[in-house]
């Protein structure tokens, strides 16, 4: 049977995780190893400066007080013995759209199970009510992981739309969408009256084509994005290099 190690960024006890663990349970051997709180944004960090702290909880799931990143990695990489064959993030409380997959904690969690070697998939529902339906769209690609072939240093973003399974218009294979800039930060004062910031919400589509991954889940089809760690721009390099050769 296949083994699976699941994980996120809302926490371990988001209701998204046990969704997903809920889903795929009748097909695989599931590990899970998640945050032991809400680590939302924290991207791909890994935490370097302190020794981790991993839990069993009586559920059977595993906490870890670090970064999603930290936890896929302590979920691969010795803890125990059998290394898993597949990655699963998520079901992440809210989209992983366009610009978003910078600073997702769903999405680097992922990542980091790509960067060990592993198929990964980070599942995002778009949304907060139907992840039951997220949860169904895992178990179905997970169903086929063994007929996906991804170059290296690739994985997949999916996000679902948050409507019910019946809804659903069918998957589409997309490209990242971006946003424009987020609006200014918040300021607000703590009860001491010093000045505090509140970071502002994302920005609005700048970028929504009918190939994005904003267009298709706006139009109820679930969302697959295949991404890559590579953030050359190929394009610019001659420029770059035609910029240089102007200075001597």
């Amino acid at each position: 049977m296949r083994r699976l190690l699941l994980s996120n960024d809302d926490g371990v006890h988001a209701p998204g995780l046990r969704a997903l663990h809920d889903a795929l349970a009748p097909h695989a051997r599931l590990r899970v190893v998640a945050p032991d709180r809400d680590k939302s944004g924290a991207s791909n960090s890994l935490t370097l400066t302190r020794p981790l702290a991993l839990s069993a909880l009586e559920n059977g799931f595993y906490s870890v007080d670090g970064t999603p990143a930290d936890c896929v990695y302590l979920g691969v990489n010795g803890v125990w013995e059998e290394r898993p064959d597949l990655v699963i993030s998520g079901i992440n409380h809210g989209g992983n759209l366009g610009d978003d997959v910078l600073y997702s904690g769903t999405v680097a969690a992922a990542m980091e199970g790509r960067n060990l070697g592993m198929t990964a998939i980070a599942m995002s529902l778009v949304g907060n009510r139907h992840f039951d339906t997220a949860g169904r769209v895992a178990a179905s690609l997970v169903g086929a992981a063994d007929q996906l072939s991804l170059p290296p240093r690739s994985l997949l973003n999916v996000n679902v739309p948050d409507l019910p399974w019946s809804e659903l218009r069918g998957f589409r294979v997309t490209r990242l969408g971006y946003r424009g800039p987020a609006a200014q930060p918040l300021e607000v004062k703590d009860p001491r009256g010093r000045k505090r910031y509140w970071i502002a919400p994302v920005g609005e589509n700048a970028d929504d084509g009918p190939d994005t991954d904003f267009a298709a889940v706006e139009a109820g089809f679930v969302s697959i994005t295949p991404l890559q760690t590579d953030l050359t721009r190929h394009a610019a390099r001659d420029d770059v290099q035609d910029w240089l050769d102007a200075l001597t």
